[in-house]
């Protein structure tokens, strides 16, 4: 099997597990709109594309997966689900199955919006969240929310342009400043992590892991400690099957005095999947068994608790080029 990791970036690890895990049975190759990206230097080979949105950028992608023999392609970046979700039936043309979610998941995924209020409807725990201002101060005046809160961007990842919000003044400047805001509720609570694998042909979740953030680092786990609750693990299922998620998805939960909250989804390998893969937890044989047209049992919390997850720098030195 040969696989294509799109917008690799400095994910060395999850080239690095691909390439473990394939062996002798398959080539990774990488793709970055950058030559700075590290990880592509990790890659079998690896190529140098335009941004996500230029024209012509699927196409490329294409040409790639034909030349290098490709079976399966994902990305590591939000934005580039939607776009290979959209383009599905192009992939299935050629015989490459895209790892990843349905279109209107990945959208609903990147507009925080659109998930409140499935998660609202469908009638589990999250933070309450508003896109009109004036709905917030009246909950406000009516004690149904209070400040610290949350603005961010309504479609956002990688935790770029959040505010911790502690006032009107604030709120209000933010608001005048931008477009495409909302506002959401703090959530005061320990901060979990869930690693999922939703079987590409059974479509049942087969593995789960799930750990305790203990230190965040430019919106991505930096120290965190693995740990097994039932409850969980069947809230996880039971979310899961209800939306409809499928591939490796990433989930930020909160424990709230015993009363989990889901909070977001990335329907990809989240920063934090090294922790799973190093206890045991390998996504990548299970997409492999996928992409060969096996279906992979169900093992869910498969791995130890208590094992803690430190991330630390590492350097990459090459001959630099324009």
């Amino acid at each position: 099997m040969n696989i294509l990791i799109l917008s690799a970036g400095t994910r060395n690890k999850i080239i690095q597990y691909f390439k473990d895990t394939l062996s002798d049975r398959g080539r990774v190759v990488a793709a970055d709109m950058q030559n700075i990206a590290p990880a592509i230097y990790e890659a079998d080979k690896y190529y140098i594309v335009p941004r996500i949105t230029e024209p012509g950028y699927m196409d490329l992608v294409l040409d790639i997966c034909r030349r290098e023999k490709i079976n399966a392609v994902l990305s590591l970046i939000d934005p580039e689900l939607s776009l290979l979700a959209a383009n599905r039936n192009r992939f299935d043309e050629s015989g490459i199955t895209v790892i990843g979610s349905s279109y209107d998941l990945c959208e609903m995924a990147l507009d925080k919006m659109q998930m409140f209020h499935w998660l609202s409807e469908h009638g589990y725990n999250c933070a309450k969240s508003y896109d009109d201002k004036e709905v917030f101060y009246k909950d406000l005046d009516n004690n149904k929310i209070s400040f610290p809160v949350f603005v961010k961007p309504v479609r956002g990842s990688a935790s770029v342009a959040i505010n911790k919000v502690e006032d009107k003044e604030t709120l209000e400047l933010l608001w005048s400043h931008s477009e495409g805001l909302m506002i959401q509720e703090y959530l005061r609570g320990q901060e979990i992590g869930a690693d999922v694998y939703i079987d590409m042909i059974s479509h049942e979740v087969v593995s789960i892991f799930t750990k305790r953030k203990l230190l965040m680092r430019a919106g991505e786990t930096d120290k965190a400690v693995s740990f097994k609750d039932e409850k969980l693990f069947s809230l996880i299922e039971s979310f899961v099957t209800d939306c409809g998620w499928s591939g490796q998805i990433d989930i930020d939960i909160f424990d709230i005095d015993g009363e989990y909250y889901i909070s977001e989804v990335n329907p990809r390998f989240g920063g934090g999947y090294p922790h799973a893969y190093e206890c045991g937890c390998n996504h990548m044989k299970l997409i492999e068994n996928n992409v060969n047209g096996i279906a992979n049992n169900k093992n869910t919390g498969a791995y130890e608790e208590g094992i803690c997850m430190m991330k630390y720098s590492e350097i990459m030195i090459k001959e630099y080029s324009e």
